[in-house]
């Protein structure tokens, strides 16, 4: 099965759910990859500081689907924000890629330290233009932030991938989202390494409608027009986290989930995290 898609503010196109890809690496990752694009998956999403472009590219090129038919994500990393160094970044990423193109282009962090993130975008405007990114947009960008990027420049990123996750549902920033036409994007989606997907209401509604905790979980998502991006390494999760569109939660259950909110889980807050 394949995911329904979203409209994208720039005419593109997003599916519904994406597979990560973090931590996936060498003949394991390719072959993770591979089988998830033979599961269904058609977004794909790394970054540079991933380290994995090549394995992504690699499995694109062994998959038995046609690379028109992929969404691939990539990264700026914070060590290459300016203009003149995003535009080498991308030239860089689409080498490891062995790609001509990606679909879709992200400041992966701010750094409004460094202040930075306009030219950056200026870039990625450029980028697009040139048609070596067919989508641009950002991750872990603020209201604020993203106001100064149409402000300055003009053009609204089609895309702000964010945490997101029951326990930190950001309802201010989704409706933000909703306002200017920004399609939303989960990253740990699943609130790794936390007690989420043993949670009473979680396990509750599992029950009910005869899916695993982490369906219900990524149904949520799915129910909130986010674009949710879980990773895993194991075949059958995979194909279990792809099969969430079969049944649907009742606005009581989507608000008991999101009534689950207790704040970021690993203290990444736009306004003073680095990444470079």
């Amino acid at each position: 099965m394949t995911a329904p898609e979203y409209s994208l503010r720039d005419g593109n196109s997003i599916p519904a759910i994406g597979l990560g890809t973090f931590g996936l690496n060498e003949q394991t990752g390719i072959g993770a990859i591979v089988s998830g694009i033979a599961d269904g998956y058609r977004l794909i999403d790394t970054a540079y500081n991933y380290g994995n472009e090549d394995v992504v590219g690699e499995a694109v090129r062994r998959a038995d689907v046609d690379r028109s038919d992929l969404v691939i994500t990539t990264k700026l990393p914070g060590r290459h924000h300016g203009f003149d160094e995003t535009i080498a970044s991308l030239g860089e990423s689409l080498r490891r890629l062995d790609l001509e193109w990606v679909d879709l282009y992200l400041i992966h962090w701010p750094l409004p330290r460094i202040d930075k993130f306009v030219d950056s975008w200026r870039a990625m405007i450029r980028l697009r233009e040139r048609g070596l990114a067919r989508s641009i947009g950002v991750s872990n960008f603020t209201p604020a932030m993203l106001d100064r990027l149409e402000r300055d420049t003009g053009v609204v990123p089609v895309v702000n991938q964010v945490e997101l996750h029951p326990y930190f549902p950001q309802e201010e920033l989704r409706a933000y989202h909703d306002e200017h036409d920004i399609r939303t994007e989960s990253w740990s989606p699943l609130a790794k390494r936390s007690e989420l997907l043993k949670e009473g209401v979680i396990t509750a509604i599992a029950a009910e409608h005869g899916v695993s905790p982490a369906q219900v979980v990524l149904r949520w998502h799915v129910e909130l027009e986010a674009v949710p991006i879980p990773k895993s390494a194991d075949a059958a999760r995979r194909r279990e986290n792809l099969d969430v569109f079969s049944f649907s939660l009742s606005n009581d259950e989507i608000e008991a989930i999101t009534a689950l909110s207790r704040g970021r889980l690993w203290g990444g807050d736009p306004d003073t995290h680095e990444e470079f």
